[in-house]
Order: structure tokens, then C-alpha cells, then sequence
């Protein structure tokens, strides 16, 4: 299973590019549903405009990724009449998706974790007080920390802090990977517009030329490669 972050930015373009990025997200994201792929949407700027975004990162979850990413990678283009300024000349528009390194590491290991029974504190009288069931557990990596007493039992108080380590945990990532985002957005304001990967047309936003699906053309490669092995 792989995992990665891609983002949709209209670089510094105008109302007209930051409605592109709109739509490449809805066929984006469409086209990941129909190939079962996870995806999270980790950060959004809207545009100035309504129904315009500016710059949008998601996460992607699946199988085979890189494949998949191939057709979509680089420059897209629109060539279209601006809704926002009917009389504009410009009938050609550029936005940029790519793919965004991320070395924020924040899984959670059984090994990282310490445990440490106390004392129950609150209702239940002196008996509650003299039962070390409570348990601290702490994640050594990101020194995140709880403390459980939900349950008599320190080996229930165990699995529930462990399950409440891992989501504090799963937070915290998710802060990292927002916060490296929008350092990593100033990288890509830039967009290029030559060689685009793909070209829609008209307010339909229907694509210039049908593109293989990454399957296909997966599938193609297997079949010349036997080809080549015979």
C-alpha cells in the first residue's frame, strides 16, 4: 500500500486558473473513486471567487500509485472563455498538479510506547486509591502522553491508552503534513505551460482527447513485454 500527496495549485494565475483547479479536483477525485483509491483532503485555499479554489493537497492511499499518477502529473490546460471576464482575449489557461515529498514519520510502535501503572484518583472511596489500575502511557518519539482510568483492569486501561496514543499520534501527523504543505506550496507557484498532460475545453470541461486509463495502459506494457520475451 503506498500513500501521496498531491496538489492542485493555480501558481500565482487568475480567477479563471483557480476555477480550472476546481474542476480538475471534482474529475480527480471522481476518477479515484472509480479505481477505489482512499483519498483525504489535507489543505484547501479558496480562491476569490466563488466556486474557485487556489491551491488544494490531497492525500491518496492505494495501490500501484505511481501508475496511476502518471497521466496527471505536469501542466493542465483549459482552453475556454473566462466566465469571469467574457471580453478577455485570453482563451488559454494553466494550472499545475504534482506530487509533494513528505518525510514526516510519525507511525506508532509498540516498542516507543512506555507504560506505567498509578493510582486511580476520583469517585469510589479509599478502594479506588489503594489499586494501581490507572495507567500513563507515553509515545517517546513525539512525547505525546495520557492517562486512563476508564476500567478497574490495568490491562483494559492499557489497550485503551494505546488506542488514545494512536490517534493523538495520527493528529499530530496530520498537523505535520498541513504545516509542510503549505511550506512546500511556495515551491510550486510556478506553473509551466508547455507539454500540458492534459487539455479540457468549453465550460462542459470535457477533455480535448480521451486518455488511456493507467489499467489499460498497464496491461499493454505487460503484453508487450511477453512479446519481447518470446
Amino acid at each position: 500500500m503506498e500513500t501521496k500527496i498531491i496538489q492542485i495549485t493555480s501558481g500565482r494565475g487568475p480567477a479563471e486558473c483557480c476555477w480550472v483547479v476546481a474542476q480538475v479536483l471534482k474529475l480527480f477525485i471522481k476518477t479515484l473513486k472509480e479505481e477505489q483509491i482512499a483519498y483525504t483532503i489535507l489543505q484547501k485555499e479558496q480562491g476569490t471567487e466563488n466556486r474557485t479554489i487556489q491551491s488544494v493537497t490531497v492525500q491518496i492511499e492505494g495501490k500501484g500509485l505511481s501508475l496511476f499518477l502518471e497521466p496527471w502529473i505536469g501542466t493542465i490546460q483549459w482552453i475556454g472563455i473566462s466566465s469571469f471576464r467574457p471580453q478577455h482575449r485570453r482563451k488559454n489557461w494553466f494550472v499545475g498538479l504534482c506530487e509533494i515529498e513528505n518525510n514526516q514519520t510519525f507511525q506508532i510502535d509498540e516498542k516507543d510506547i512506555t507504560y506505567q501503572a498509578t493510582r486511580s484518583s476520583g469517585p469510589g472511596g479509599q478502594h479506588v486509591n489503594k489499586v494501581s489500575s490507572a495507567i500513563r502511557a507515553v509515545h517517546k518519539p513525539s512525547n505525546i502522553q495520557v492517562l486512563v482510568m476508564d476500567s478497574r483492569s490495568q490491562h483494559q486501561n492499557k489497550k485503551i491508552a494505546k488506542q488514545r496514543l494512536q490517534e493523538k499520534v495520527a493528529e499530530l501527523q496530520l498537523q505535520a503534513l498541513q504545516k509542510h504543505v503549505k511550506h512546500q506550496w511556495e515551491n510550486h507557484l510556478k506553473v509551466d505551460r508547455g507539454n500540458p498532460v492534459k487539455v479540457f475545453k468549453g465550460s462542459d470541461f470535457k477533455a480535448q482527447k480521451k486518455e488511456k486509463n493507467y489499467k489499460s495502459k498497464r496491461n499493454q506494457l505487460k503484453t508487450d513485454l511477453r512479446k519481447q520475451l518470446e
